[in-house]
């Protein structure tokens, strides 16, 4: 069942606030950024995030939002492609994050019903938007179905570009916290970054580090390690380098919190994905009114590796003009 309200305006125009459910699951979902609002499995709301729209309108840290043209940092805010070099938008230091000041997340998408358990939001960027070439025609649909939220990305621009979109909600498994969820990621490896969390170009080994999540452990066991990579970002940052072929679709990563008996399974064709522990959420209102604090929650981020433009070691995420770019990943809930 799909059904929509009006949630406010933005830059006076309306933006809808649309709701798909399976009765197990029911996922909430705003024009504005396609971000997700609420993930509310069996009646326990499983994504941090505010109360209403205003709250996602003034919150800095893309709660929910569905992110691109490139979603993560690419480093000195520049890349060259076809011999051409493209300078972006530097909201980050010095370098570019989701998308520059006018990524997908701060667009009013077009929302639409497509079935009785999907919905599809719209919109475009024109070519030079953020620095990105070529003009792009952008589409996402959230589908609801047996408990599993899968969302697929659609895109396609009239000149050579890159592309890496995902989505950027923070799950509390309806926890207060997210450091005694038990995680799992399947990767042998992750990216290590330096200055700027811009990765080094390694692939580096997780056996034996803090890294290591091979084996479900709670998320906080190891986030206080004296390991250089996790003691700078004062815990978990970090792309996470998946097993098996760069865009085939497979489990990524599983997580289970003991408290509230609130599981995750996701699964995705993208050749990473970004876990990132809240480290530096600092808001004053969240949802309830409960601050939005470190640890709050935790993401699961399915992507191309950040900085990826720049690393022609790292699988590509360039996409050709008139090429269609695809992309699927699922979010399955369960309990136990």
């Amino acid at each position: 069942m799909v059904t929509l309200r009006t949630a406010g305006t933005v830059d006076g125009k309306e933006v809808r606030e649309f709701t798909i459910s399976d009765g197990e699951l029911s996922v909430s979902v705003y024009e504005y950024g396609a971000t997700v609002h609420s993930v509310v499995f069996r009646g326990v709301d499983c994504a941090a995030g505010y109360d209403d729209l205003p709250g996602f309108l003034s919150g800095g840290s893309y709660q929910g939002a569905t992110v691109g043209r490139y979603a993560n940092r690419i480093g000195g805010a520049s890349f060259e492609m076809g011999g051409k070099r493209f300078f972006l938008d530097k909201n980050d230091g010095a370098n570019s994050l989701h998308g520059g000041f006018d990524g997908l997340s701060f667009k009013v998408m077009k929302g639409e019903k497509i079935s009785d358990r999907s919905m599809r939001f719209s919109c475009g960027s024109p070519d030079g938007e953020g620095g990105f070439p070529g003009n792009l025609a952008f589409s996402v649909t959230f589908s609801v179905a047996d408990g599993t939220l899968s969302i697929k990305y659609e895109a396609e621009s009239d000149r050579d570009t890159v592309m890496n979109f995902t989505n950027h909600t923070y799950f509390t498994l309806g926890a207060e916290s997210c450091l005694k969820t038990e995680l799992m990621i399947d990767a042998d490896g992750y990216t290590p970054t330096g200055e700027g969390l811009i990765p080094t170009g390694e692939i580096a080994d997780v056996t034996g580090t803090p890294f290591d999540f091979r084996v479900p452990k709670e998320i906080g066991r190891d986030i206080g390690s004296d390991h250089p990579q996790v003691r700078k970002e004062g815990g978990f940052d970090h792309n996470f380098v998946l097993r098996g072929a760069p865009r085939e679709f497979r489990r990524a990563a599983e997580a289970f919190c003991p408290e509230t008996g609130i599981g995750v399974r996701c699964s995705t064709d993208m050749p990473g994905v970004q876990l990132y522990t809240a480290n530096v959420l600092d808001e004053p209102r969240g949802k309830g009114g409960a601050p939005l604090s470190k640890y709050r929650a935790f993401c699961l981020e399915t992507q191309f590796f950040p900085d990826t433009p720049n690393k022609p070691e790292f699988p590509s995420c360039a996409v050709m003009a008139g090429e269609k770019f695809e992309s699927v990943t699922e979010y399955e809930f369960f309990a136990r």
